[in-house]
């Protein structure tokens, strides 16, 4: 189901909860609600839906996928960017990194660990503050 996004920054600035096999529903809904801002969105986090969970969904090129209670493991080579942000109008400083290693929970809650570099670990790091109640 697509979910409306949520502005509420008193809300969005609260730390989230770990997510069990019950909040797949939710995983689901992030994904149909990134498919439907695929224009202007590249990741959200559930929290943007209104759901306090530590799930992510992230745009990897041709497909999303949904990483369930992610965790930055190891960051590698730091640099400056700019970043924007569904639920805020406008563009603010971030700092990021390359190359990240990121343990997490699929759709079938099974763990992985993973590298990404470039444009989607940055997605992955700006989704991951989302839950930490971090708003650039």
């Amino acid at each position: 189901m697509i979910r409306e996004i949520n502005h509420d920054p008193l809300f969005l600035n609260q730390p989230s909860e770990p997510a069990t096999a019950e909040d797949l529903p939710v995983a689901r809904d992030l994904l149909e609600t990134l498919a439907a801002h695929r224009e202007e969105c590249v990741g959200m986090a559930a929290n943007m839906i209104g759901v306090r969970k530590n799930i992510i969904v992230v745009n990897m090129g041709i497909i999303n996928m949904a990483m369930l209670n992610p965790v930055i493991l190891d960051k590698k080579r730091p640099f400056d960017t700019e970043e924007g942000c569904l639920f805020l109008p406008g563009i603010r400083p971030a700092r990021r990194y390359e190359e990240i290693t990121v343990e997490y929970q699929d759709m079938t809650m099974a763990v992985h660990r993973q590298t990404f570099t470039g444009w989607t670990a940055q997605i992955i790091q700006h989704e991951i503050d989302h839950l930490h109640g971090i708003l650039i």
